[in-house]
Protein backbone atom coordinates (compact mmCIF):
# COMPACT_ATOMS: atom_id res chain seq x y z
CA UNK A 1 0.00 0.00 0.00
CA UNK A 2 1.42 3.31 -0.87
CA UNK A 3 0.96 6.18 1.20
CA UNK A 4 0.55 9.68 -0.48
CA UNK A 5 2.71 12.32 0.53
CA UNK A 6 3.34 16.16 -0.18
CA UNK A 7 0.50 18.61 0.16
CA UNK A 8 -3.27 17.55 0.33
CA UNK A 9 -5.04 18.97 -2.42
CA UNK A 10 -7.67 21.51 -1.62
CA UNK A 11 -11.00 22.04 -3.78
CA UNK A 12 -10.98 25.76 -5.40
CA UNK A 13 -13.73 26.78 -5.89
CA UNK A 14 -14.59 30.04 -7.92
CA UNK A 15 -15.23 33.67 -5.54
CA UNK A 16 -18.65 34.75 -5.33
CA UNK A 17 -21.17 36.78 -3.80
CA UNK A 18 -24.84 35.82 -2.74
CA UNK A 19 -27.10 38.39 -1.75
CA UNK A 20 -28.99 37.31 1.25
CA UNK A 21 -31.21 40.03 1.90
CA UNK A 22 -34.82 40.46 1.06
CA UNK A 23 -35.09 42.21 -2.35
CA UNK A 24 -37.19 45.51 -2.44
CA UNK A 25 -38.43 47.33 -4.93
CA UNK A 26 -35.50 48.76 -7.12
CA UNK A 27 -33.06 46.82 -4.91
CA UNK A 28 -32.00 45.39 -8.72
CA UNK A 29 -30.87 48.43 -9.97
CA UNK A 30 -27.98 48.83 -6.94
CA UNK A 31 -27.33 44.60 -6.84
CA UNK A 32 -27.02 44.49 -10.59
CA UNK A 33 -25.02 41.22 -11.69
CA UNK A 34 -22.20 43.61 -13.02
CA UNK A 35 -22.31 45.59 -9.93
CA UNK A 36 -22.06 42.32 -7.66
CA UNK A 37 -19.00 40.89 -9.91
CA UNK A 38 -17.20 44.17 -8.23
CA UNK A 39 -17.66 43.21 -4.88
CA UNK A 40 -16.43 39.50 -5.48
CA UNK A 41 -12.96 41.29 -6.76
CA UNK A 42 -12.88 43.33 -4.16
CA UNK A 43 -13.47 40.80 -1.09
CA UNK A 44 -11.24 38.30 -3.25
CA UNK A 45 -8.60 40.62 -3.56
CA UNK A 46 -8.51 42.83 -0.26
CA UNK A 47 -11.18 40.90 2.17
CA UNK A 48 -8.16 38.83 3.75
CA UNK A 49 -5.88 42.25 4.14
CA UNK A 50 -8.55 43.64 5.93
CA UNK A 51 -9.01 40.44 8.67
CA UNK A 52 -4.90 41.19 9.23
CA UNK A 53 -5.54 44.82 9.71
CA UNK A 54 -7.97 43.99 12.41
CA UNK A 55 -5.85 41.54 14.01
CA UNK A 56 -3.03 44.45 14.30
CA UNK A 57 -5.71 46.45 15.74
CA UNK A 58 -6.37 44.14 18.96
CA UNK A 59 -2.65 43.86 18.82
CA UNK A 60 -2.22 47.07 19.61
CA UNK A 61 -5.27 47.62 21.94
CA UNK A 62 -3.43 44.88 24.19
CA UNK A 63 -0.50 46.54 23.95
CA UNK A 64 -1.73 49.99 25.52
CA UNK A 65 -4.13 48.77 27.96
CA UNK A 66 -0.63 46.67 29.03
CA UNK A 67 1.32 50.05 29.96
CA UNK A 68 2.83 50.49 26.58
CA UNK A 69 1.52 54.11 25.58
CA UNK A 70 1.33 54.57 21.83
CA UNK A 71 4.47 56.91 20.42
CA UNK A 72 5.15 58.52 17.04
CA UNK A 73 6.86 55.51 15.10
CA UNK A 74 10.28 55.17 14.57
CA UNK A 75 10.08 53.15 11.60
CA UNK A 76 8.37 55.49 9.97
CA UNK A 77 10.60 58.53 10.86
CA UNK A 78 11.70 59.24 7.05
CA UNK A 79 8.07 59.76 6.16
CA UNK A 80 7.90 62.44 9.03
CA UNK A 81 11.44 64.11 7.89
CA UNK A 82 11.16 64.33 4.37
CA UNK A 83 9.87 67.55 3.61
CA UNK A 84 9.53 67.21 0.18
CA UNK A 85 6.27 64.98 -0.69
CA UNK A 86 2.67 66.63 -0.58
CA UNK A 87 -0.82 65.07 -1.35
CA UNK A 88 -2.80 65.27 -3.94
CA UNK A 89 -5.09 67.73 -2.34
CA UNK A 90 -8.69 68.66 -3.46
CA UNK A 91 -10.36 67.09 -6.54
CA UNK A 92 -12.77 69.25 -8.73
CA UNK A 93 -15.78 70.54 -6.27
CA UNK A 94 -13.35 70.39 -3.47
CA UNK A 95 -11.39 73.17 -3.17
CA UNK A 96 -13.67 75.51 -1.16
CA UNK A 97 -14.84 73.47 2.12
CA UNK A 98 -15.54 75.79 5.01
CA UNK A 99 -19.01 74.13 5.72
CA UNK A 100 -19.99 70.61 5.12
CA UNK A 101 -23.38 69.22 6.19
CA UNK A 102 -23.52 65.81 7.49
CA UNK A 103 -26.50 63.46 7.62
CA UNK A 104 -27.85 59.88 6.92
CA UNK A 105 -28.45 59.16 3.41
CA UNK A 106 -32.55 58.31 3.32
CA UNK A 107 -34.36 60.48 0.40
CA UNK A 108 -35.66 63.38 2.65
CA UNK A 109 -32.61 63.84 4.28
CA UNK A 110 -30.72 63.42 1.11
CA UNK A 111 -32.79 66.61 -0.45
CA UNK A 112 -32.76 68.43 2.62
CA UNK A 113 -28.61 67.79 2.63
CA UNK A 114 -28.57 68.89 -1.30
CA UNK A 115 -30.97 72.06 -0.55
CA UNK A 116 -28.73 73.39 2.75
CA UNK A 117 -26.52 75.68 0.93
CA UNK A 118 -23.36 73.94 2.04
CA UNK A 119 -20.16 73.32 0.39
CA UNK A 120 -20.30 69.76 0.89
CA UNK A 121 -22.56 66.87 1.96
CA UNK A 122 -20.82 64.13 3.96
CA UNK A 123 -23.65 61.46 3.00
CA UNK A 124 -23.03 59.20 5.80
CA UNK A 125 -23.72 55.28 5.94
CA UNK A 126 -21.67 55.09 8.19
CA UNK A 127 -22.25 56.41 12.30
CA UNK A 128 -25.17 58.75 11.26
CA UNK A 129 -26.89 55.58 9.44
CA UNK A 130 -28.71 52.32 11.21
CA UNK A 131 -27.33 49.51 9.01
CA UNK A 132 -30.86 47.72 8.78
CA UNK A 133 -30.92 45.93 4.91
CA UNK A 134 -33.16 48.89 3.72
CA UNK A 135 -31.08 51.84 4.69
CA UNK A 136 -28.34 49.93 3.41
CA UNK A 137 -29.22 49.70 -0.12
CA UNK A 138 -32.08 52.33 -0.36
CA UNK A 139 -29.41 54.70 0.88
CA UNK A 140 -27.49 53.73 -2.45
CA UNK A 141 -30.74 53.99 -4.15
CA UNK A 142 -31.01 57.67 -2.64
CA UNK A 143 -27.53 58.64 -4.34
CA UNK A 144 -28.04 57.16 -7.29
CA UNK A 145 -30.69 58.65 -7.97
CA UNK A 146 -29.79 62.38 -6.57
CA UNK A 147 -26.27 62.47 -8.62
CA UNK A 148 -28.56 61.60 -12.11
CA UNK A 149 -31.06 64.47 -10.78
CA UNK A 150 -33.95 62.28 -10.68
CA UNK A 151 -34.14 62.30 -6.26
CA UNK A 152 -37.58 63.48 -5.18
CA UNK A 153 -39.95 62.18 -2.05
CA UNK A 154 -43.23 62.61 -0.58
CA UNK A 155 -43.26 61.90 2.98
CA UNK A 156 -46.68 59.49 4.43
CA UNK A 157 -48.44 62.97 5.27
CA UNK A 158 -48.31 64.20 1.16
CA UNK A 159 -45.54 66.85 1.69
CA UNK A 160 -43.54 66.31 -1.45
CA UNK A 161 -39.70 67.37 -1.48
CA UNK A 162 -37.35 67.86 -4.44
CA UNK A 163 -33.93 69.16 -4.82
CA UNK A 164 -34.67 73.25 -5.78
CA UNK A 165 -31.07 74.47 -5.41
CA UNK A 166 -29.00 75.79 -8.59
CA UNK A 167 -26.07 74.61 -6.69
CA UNK A 168 -26.28 71.67 -4.75
CA UNK A 169 -23.14 70.33 -2.59
CA UNK A 170 -19.82 67.89 -3.47
CA UNK A 171 -21.32 64.97 -1.95
CA UNK A 172 -18.61 63.10 -0.26
CA UNK A 173 -19.85 59.29 0.71
CA UNK A 174 -18.85 58.13 4.26
CA UNK A 175 -18.90 53.47 3.91
CA UNK A 176 -19.03 52.04 6.90
CA UNK A 177 -15.28 51.10 9.03
CA UNK A 178 -13.45 47.87 8.56
CA UNK A 179 -14.58 46.36 11.79
CA UNK A 180 -18.04 46.29 10.36
CA UNK A 181 -19.64 43.36 8.74
CA UNK A 182 -22.69 42.98 5.91
CA UNK A 183 -24.31 40.12 6.67
CA UNK A 184 -26.82 40.41 4.09
CA UNK A 185 -24.31 39.92 1.48
CA UNK A 186 -22.36 36.41 1.67
CA UNK A 187 -19.01 36.37 0.26
CA UNK A 188 -17.12 32.74 -0.46
CA UNK A 189 -13.22 32.49 -0.78
CA UNK A 190 -11.53 30.08 -3.03
CA UNK A 191 -11.22 28.13 -0.57
CA UNK A 192 -15.11 27.30 -0.12
CA UNK A 193 -15.09 29.37 3.05
CA UNK A 194 -18.27 31.78 3.47
CA UNK A 195 -18.10 35.11 5.91
CA UNK A 196 -20.26 37.97 5.77
CA UNK A 197 -19.01 40.39 3.57
CA UNK A 198 -17.16 43.71 4.64
CA UNK A 199 -19.23 46.59 5.13
CA UNK A 200 -16.70 49.12 3.84
CA UNK A 201 -16.29 47.24 0.68
CA UNK A 202 -20.02 46.87 -0.08
CA UNK A 203 -20.87 50.75 0.89
CA UNK A 204 -17.77 51.74 -1.27
CA UNK A 205 -18.23 49.42 -4.38
CA UNK A 206 -21.98 49.98 -4.91
CA UNK A 207 -21.35 53.82 -4.65
CA UNK A 208 -18.11 53.85 -6.82
CA UNK A 209 -19.20 51.00 -9.61
CA UNK A 210 -22.53 52.72 -10.12
CA UNK A 211 -21.51 56.55 -9.87
CA UNK A 212 -17.76 57.08 -10.70
CA UNK A 213 -18.26 58.44 -14.65
CA UNK A 214 -21.83 60.11 -14.14
CA UNK A 215 -19.93 62.01 -10.93
CA UNK A 216 -17.23 62.67 -13.03
CA UNK A 217 -19.37 63.84 -16.41
CA UNK A 218 -21.16 66.01 -13.24
CA UNK A 219 -17.81 67.45 -12.77
CA UNK A 220 -16.94 66.34 -9.72
CA UNK A 221 -15.41 62.54 -8.79
CA UNK A 222 -15.96 59.72 -6.33
CA UNK A 223 -14.72 61.32 -3.21
CA UNK A 224 -14.65 59.34 0.13
CA UNK A 225 -14.86 60.01 3.96
CA UNK A 226 -12.84 57.18 5.14
CA UNK A 227 -13.80 56.51 8.91
CA UNK A 228 -12.43 54.51 12.03
CA UNK A 229 -8.55 53.99 10.70
CA UNK A 230 -5.90 53.09 13.13
CA UNK A 231 -2.94 52.73 11.17
CA UNK A 232 -1.14 53.70 7.97
CA UNK A 233 -1.27 50.16 7.33
CA UNK A 234 -5.38 50.11 6.62
CA UNK A 235 -5.01 53.74 5.24
CA UNK A 236 -2.15 51.69 2.62
CA UNK A 237 -5.20 48.94 2.20
CA UNK A 238 -7.50 51.33 1.45
CA UNK A 239 -5.41 53.24 -1.26
CA UNK A 240 -5.10 49.67 -2.94
CA UNK A 241 -8.75 49.40 -3.09
CA UNK A 242 -9.19 53.22 -4.74
CA UNK A 243 -6.13 52.39 -7.05
CA UNK A 244 -7.55 49.11 -8.05
CA UNK A 245 -10.99 50.40 -8.39
CA UNK A 246 -9.96 53.21 -10.45
CA UNK A 247 -8.40 50.57 -12.98
CA UNK A 248 -11.49 47.98 -13.03
CA UNK A 249 -13.45 51.04 -14.12
CA UNK A 250 -11.35 52.52 -16.57
CA UNK A 251 -11.11 56.28 -15.11
CA UNK A 252 -7.47 57.95 -14.40
CA UNK A 253 -4.89 57.00 -11.21
CA UNK A 254 -5.79 59.79 -8.25
CA UNK A 255 -9.23 60.29 -9.59
CA UNK A 256 -10.95 59.06 -6.41
CA UNK A 257 -10.46 61.63 -3.20
CA UNK A 258 -10.83 60.61 0.23
CA UNK A 259 -10.58 62.67 3.67
CA UNK A 260 -9.66 60.56 6.57
CA UNK A 261 -11.25 60.97 10.19
CA UNK A 262 -8.56 61.23 12.80
CA UNK A 263 -11.11 59.79 15.38
CA UNK A 264 -8.90 57.11 17.07
CA UNK A 265 -5.88 57.55 19.22
CA UNK A 266 -3.54 55.11 17.30
CA UNK A 267 -4.32 57.26 13.91
CA UNK A 268 -3.25 60.79 16.03
CA UNK A 269 0.28 58.97 16.22
CA UNK A 270 0.41 58.31 12.21
CA UNK A 271 -1.25 61.47 11.02
CA UNK A 272 1.78 62.21 8.24
CA UNK A 273 2.04 58.27 7.52
CA UNK A 274 -2.06 57.88 6.40
CA UNK A 275 -0.87 61.11 3.88
CA UNK A 276 2.06 59.44 3.15
CA UNK A 277 0.59 56.37 1.99
CA UNK A 278 -2.79 58.05 0.38
CA UNK A 279 -1.07 60.62 -0.94
CA UNK A 280 -2.27 60.39 -4.58
CA UNK A 281 -5.89 60.38 -3.72
CA UNK A 282 -6.09 61.82 -0.09
CA UNK A 283 -8.07 65.82 0.15
CA UNK A 284 -7.82 66.18 3.57
CA UNK A 285 -7.73 65.01 6.99
CA UNK A 286 -11.14 65.55 9.74
CA UNK A 287 -10.48 65.93 13.19
CA UNK A 288 -13.72 63.21 14.50
CA UNK A 289 -13.90 64.42 18.02
CA UNK A 290 -16.45 62.42 19.30
CA UNK A 291 -15.16 58.73 18.06
CA UNK A 292 -11.63 60.59 19.36
CA UNK A 293 -13.02 60.61 22.79
CA UNK A 294 -14.33 57.16 22.82
CA UNK A 295 -11.23 55.85 21.58
CA UNK A 296 -9.22 57.28 24.31
CA UNK A 297 -11.51 55.71 27.26
CA UNK A 298 -11.82 52.32 24.64
CA UNK A 299 -8.10 52.34 24.95
CA UNK A 300 -7.23 53.37 28.73
CA UNK A 301 -10.28 52.02 30.31
CA UNK A 302 -8.49 49.69 32.66
CA UNK A 303 -5.17 51.80 33.34
CA UNK A 304 -6.33 53.31 36.38
CA UNK A 305 -7.95 56.46 37.97
CA UNK A 306 -5.39 58.84 36.11
CA UNK A 307 -7.28 58.00 32.55
CA UNK A 308 -10.83 58.85 33.74
CA UNK A 309 -12.98 61.80 32.53
CA UNK A 310 -15.53 63.24 34.21
CA UNK A 311 -19.12 63.80 32.79
CA UNK A 312 -19.29 63.95 29.31
CA UNK A 313 -19.99 67.47 28.66
CA UNK A 314 -17.07 68.63 30.57
CA UNK A 315 -14.85 67.06 27.72
CA UNK A 316 -14.61 69.91 25.17
CA UNK A 317 -12.25 70.97 22.73
CA UNK A 318 -10.41 72.84 24.97
CA UNK A 319 -9.28 70.28 27.07
CA UNK A 320 -5.40 69.57 27.02
CA UNK A 321 -5.19 66.33 24.62
CA UNK A 322 -8.24 67.71 22.49
CA UNK A 323 -6.34 71.03 21.96
CA UNK A 324 -3.13 68.59 21.34
CA UNK A 325 -4.68 66.55 18.53
CA UNK A 326 -6.24 69.44 16.69
CA UNK A 327 -3.35 71.71 16.73
CA UNK A 328 -1.28 68.54 15.55
CA UNK A 329 -3.89 67.88 12.56
CA UNK A 330 -4.06 71.13 11.74
CA UNK A 331 0.06 71.53 11.57
CA UNK A 332 0.16 67.87 9.68
CA UNK A 333 -2.00 68.73 7.18
CA UNK A 334 -0.60 71.65 5.79
CA UNK A 335 2.74 71.24 5.98
CA UNK A 336 1.59 68.48 3.35
CA UNK A 337 -1.00 70.32 1.12
CA UNK A 338 -3.77 68.69 2.37
CA UNK A 339 -7.02 70.38 4.02
CA UNK A 340 -7.82 70.23 7.79
CA UNK A 341 -11.53 69.86 8.07
CA UNK A 342 -13.07 70.39 11.95
CA UNK A 343 -15.87 68.76 13.39
CA UNK A 344 -19.42 68.64 14.60
CA UNK A 345 -20.26 70.52 17.63
CA UNK A 346 -23.30 68.22 19.11
CA UNK A 347 -25.75 71.71 19.67
CA UNK A 348 -28.70 71.89 17.03
CA UNK A 349 -31.68 74.34 16.98
CA UNK A 350 -34.94 74.03 17.61
CA UNK A 351 -37.10 75.99 15.58
CA UNK A 352 -40.16 75.40 18.09
CA UNK A 353 -38.24 76.94 20.94
CA UNK A 354 -36.13 80.21 20.41
CA UNK A 355 -34.47 79.54 23.78
CA UNK A 356 -32.94 76.39 22.70
CA UNK A 357 -32.16 77.85 19.00
CA UNK A 358 -30.19 80.82 20.79
CA UNK A 359 -27.95 78.92 22.87
CA UNK A 360 -27.34 76.14 20.32
CA UNK A 361 -26.15 79.24 17.70
CA UNK A 362 -24.30 80.73 20.48
CA UNK A 363 -22.10 77.84 21.16
CA UNK A 364 -21.47 76.66 17.34
CA UNK A 365 -20.65 79.89 16.58
CA UNK A 366 -18.07 79.83 19.36
CA UNK A 367 -16.63 76.77 18.14
CA UNK A 368 -16.47 77.64 14.95
CA UNK A 369 -14.67 80.68 15.59
CA UNK A 370 -12.04 78.30 17.45
CA UNK A 371 -11.70 76.27 14.95
CA UNK A 372 -10.84 78.92 11.79
CA UNK A 373 -8.61 80.84 14.07
CA UNK A 374 -7.03 77.50 14.43
CA UNK A 375 -6.24 77.39 11.25
CA UNK A 376 -8.73 74.61 9.92
CA UNK A 377 -10.27 74.95 6.21
CA UNK A 378 -13.98 74.24 6.93
CA UNK A 379 -16.44 72.25 9.32
CA UNK A 380 -18.85 70.59 9.83
CA UNK A 381 -22.51 70.92 10.52
CA UNK A 382 -25.65 68.44 11.88
CA UNK A 383 -28.51 71.44 11.02
CA UNK A 384 -29.30 73.57 7.46
CA UNK A 385 -30.27 76.45 10.47
CA UNK A 386 -26.46 76.53 11.66
CA UNK A 387 -24.84 76.79 8.29
CA UNK A 388 -24.73 80.61 8.01
CA UNK A 389 -23.49 81.02 11.58
CA UNK A 390 -20.72 78.16 10.96
CA UNK A 391 -20.07 80.12 7.44
CA UNK A 392 -19.90 83.48 9.16
CA UNK A 393 -17.27 82.78 10.99
CA UNK A 394 -14.60 80.92 8.03
CA UNK A 395 -15.95 84.07 6.31
CA UNK A 396 -14.46 86.22 8.90
CA UNK A 397 -10.94 84.06 8.43
CA UNK A 398 -10.67 82.92 5.51
CA UNK A 399 -12.79 86.34 3.23
CA UNK A 400 -12.57 85.06 -0.23
CA UNK A 401 -9.45 82.73 -0.47
CA UNK A 402 -11.15 79.48 -0.49
CA UNK A 403 -9.02 77.58 2.57
CA UNK A 404 -5.32 78.18 5.00
CA UNK A 405 -3.21 75.72 3.85
CA UNK A 406 -1.04 78.81 3.78
CA UNK A 407 -0.55 78.53 7.61
CA UNK A 408 1.97 76.41 8.38
CA UNK A 409 1.77 76.69 12.37
CA UNK A 410 5.18 75.97 12.46
CA UNK A 411 4.90 77.06 16.50
CA UNK A 412 2.97 74.21 17.58
CA UNK A 413 5.07 71.02 19.19
CA UNK A 414 2.73 68.47 19.96
CA UNK A 415 5.02 65.44 22.31
CA UNK A 416 3.39 62.37 22.45
CA UNK A 417 2.43 62.85 26.68
CA UNK A 418 0.22 65.84 25.17
CA UNK A 419 -1.72 63.69 23.07
CA UNK A 420 -3.02 61.34 26.03
CA UNK A 421 -3.05 64.58 28.57
CA UNK A 422 -6.21 63.25 29.62
CA UNK A 423 -6.29 65.50 33.10
CA UNK A 424 -9.02 67.51 33.36
CA UNK A 425 -9.89 68.02 37.04
CA UNK A 426 -13.06 67.75 37.00
CA UNK A 427 -15.30 65.27 38.99
CA UNK A 428 -17.97 62.73 37.34
CA UNK A 429 -21.60 63.91 38.45
CA UNK A 430 -24.93 62.06 39.85
CA UNK A 431 -26.59 64.15 36.63
CA UNK A 432 -23.85 62.98 34.47
CA UNK A 433 -23.84 59.43 35.09
CA UNK A 434 -27.65 59.44 34.63
CA UNK A 435 -27.50 61.43 31.14
CA UNK A 436 -24.97 58.67 29.93
CA UNK A 437 -27.15 56.02 30.26
CA UNK A 438 -30.27 58.00 29.59
CA UNK A 439 -28.41 58.87 26.26
CA UNK A 440 -27.62 55.40 24.94
CA UNK A 441 -30.62 53.31 25.33
CA UNK A 442 -33.05 56.35 23.89
CA UNK A 443 -30.31 56.40 20.76
CA UNK A 444 -30.24 52.47 20.71
CA UNK A 445 -33.94 52.33 21.22
CA UNK A 446 -34.01 54.42 17.99
CA UNK A 447 -31.03 52.72 15.88
CA UNK A 448 -33.34 49.52 16.51
CA UNK A 449 -35.72 51.25 14.37
CA UNK A 450 -33.61 51.91 12.25
CA UNK A 451 -32.28 55.89 12.52
CA UNK A 452 -28.62 56.35 12.95
CA UNK A 453 -29.13 60.34 13.98
CA UNK A 454 -31.10 61.54 16.45
CA UNK A 455 -31.88 64.85 18.25
CA UNK A 456 -31.99 63.88 21.80
CA UNK A 457 -32.53 66.77 24.73
CA UNK A 458 -31.01 68.84 21.73
CA UNK A 459 -28.01 67.59 20.58
CA UNK A 460 -27.53 65.45 17.84
CA UNK A 461 -26.51 61.80 18.99
CA UNK A 462 -25.39 59.50 16.81
CA UNK A 463 -23.17 56.06 17.06
CA UNK A 464 -20.22 57.95 18.14
CA UNK A 465 -22.25 59.47 20.90
CA UNK A 466 -23.37 56.75 22.17
CA UNK A 467 -20.28 54.90 22.18
CA UNK A 468 -18.96 57.33 24.60
CA UNK A 469 -21.74 57.51 26.86
CA UNK A 470 -21.72 54.05 27.46
CA UNK A 471 -17.95 53.05 27.59
CA UNK A 472 -17.75 55.94 30.61
CA UNK A 473 -20.09 54.33 32.11
CA UNK A 474 -18.17 50.83 32.00
CA UNK A 475 -15.06 52.24 32.79
CA UNK A 476 -16.55 54.18 35.75
CA UNK A 477 -17.50 51.09 37.12
CA UNK A 478 -14.42 49.24 36.56
CA UNK A 479 -12.41 51.75 38.42
CA UNK A 480 -14.61 52.01 41.70
CA UNK A 481 -15.36 55.88 40.84
CA UNK A 482 -18.03 57.47 42.82
CA UNK A 483 -19.82 60.61 41.64
CA UNK A 484 -19.91 64.11 43.15
CA UNK A 485 -21.76 63.82 46.21
CA UNK A 486 -19.80 60.56 47.07
CA UNK A 487 -22.33 57.61 45.53
CA UNK A 488 -20.43 54.80 44.32
CA UNK A 489 -20.91 53.64 40.59
CA UNK A 490 -21.47 50.43 40.23
CA UNK A 491 -23.79 48.19 38.51
CA UNK A 492 -26.59 47.90 40.92
CA UNK A 493 -26.29 51.77 40.93
CA UNK A 494 -26.49 51.90 36.98
CA UNK A 495 -29.55 49.13 36.83
CA UNK A 496 -31.13 51.48 39.13
CA UNK A 497 -30.79 54.29 36.68
CA UNK A 498 -31.93 52.11 33.88
CA UNK A 499 -35.36 51.54 35.80
CA UNK A 500 -35.86 55.02 36.01
CA UNK A 501 -34.68 56.01 32.58
CA UNK A 502 -37.51 53.38 31.54
CA UNK A 503 -40.06 54.55 33.51
CA UNK A 504 -39.21 58.34 32.30
CA UNK A 505 -38.99 57.77 28.29
CA UNK A 506 -42.71 57.89 26.58
CA UNK A 507 -43.21 54.83 25.58
CA UNK A 508 -45.21 53.35 22.04
CA UNK A 509 -46.43 50.17 20.74
CA UNK A 510 -43.82 48.78 19.04
CA UNK A 511 -40.86 50.68 20.52
CA UNK A 512 -37.41 49.23 21.78
CA UNK A 513 -36.57 50.31 25.01
CA UNK A 514 -36.55 46.84 26.39
CA UNK A 515 -34.32 45.57 23.56
CA UNK A 516 -32.80 48.74 23.64
CA UNK A 517 -31.91 48.29 27.53
CA UNK A 518 -30.42 44.78 27.18
CA UNK A 519 -28.01 45.99 24.88
CA UNK A 520 -26.76 48.34 26.96
CA UNK A 521 -26.17 46.04 30.02
CA UNK A 522 -24.20 44.11 27.70
CA UNK A 523 -21.87 46.79 26.29
CA UNK A 524 -21.71 48.91 29.44
CA UNK A 525 -22.42 46.93 32.21
CA UNK A 526 -20.09 43.42 31.11
CA UNK A 527 -17.20 42.25 32.67
CA UNK A 528 -15.67 42.51 29.00
CA UNK A 529 -15.74 45.35 26.86
CA UNK A 530 -17.59 44.71 23.18
CA UNK A 531 -14.79 47.22 21.18
CA UNK A 532 -18.22 48.73 19.62
CA UNK A 533 -21.65 48.81 21.14
CA UNK A 534 -22.96 48.18 17.19
CA UNK A 535 -21.37 44.73 16.73
CA UNK A 536 -23.52 42.88 19.09
CA UNK A 537 -26.81 45.23 18.26
CA UNK A 538 -26.36 44.56 14.52
CA UNK A 539 -25.61 40.81 15.01
CA UNK A 540 -28.89 40.01 17.72
CA UNK A 541 -31.31 42.75 16.06
CA UNK A 542 -30.88 43.57 12.75
CA UNK A 543 -29.78 40.91 10.73
CA UNK A 544 -33.12 40.22 8.84
CA UNK A 545 -33.81 36.12 8.13
CA UNK A 546 -36.34 34.48 6.37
Amino acid sequence: MRTRTGPIPTQIHEPSIEVAGRMGPRYDEILTPEAIAFLTELHQRFGARRHDRLADRMRRRFEIGNGHDPQFRGDTRHIREDSEWRVAGAGPGLEDRRVEITGPTDPKMTINALNSGAKVWLADQEDATSPTWKNVVEGQLSLRDAIRGELEFTSPEGKRYEVTATETPTIVMRPRGWHLPEQHIRFTDRTGRTMAASGSLVDFGLYFFHNAQRLIANGRGPYFYIAKLESSEEAKLWDDVFTYSERYVGIPHGTIRATVLIETLPAAFEMEEILFELRDHIAGLNAGRWDYIFSIIKNYRGRGARFVLPDRSEVTMTVPFMRAYTELLVQTCHKRGAFAIGGMSAFIPNRRDPEVTATAFEKVAADKKREAGDGFDGTWVAHPDLIPVARAEFDAVLGERPNQLDRQRPEVDVKAADLIDVHIGRPVTAVGVHANVSVAIRYLEAWLRGLGAVAIDNLMEDAATAEISRSQVWQWIHQDRTTDDGTPITRDYVEGLITRVLGEVERRDGDRYEDAAEIFREVALGQEFPAFLTLPAYSRFLIETE
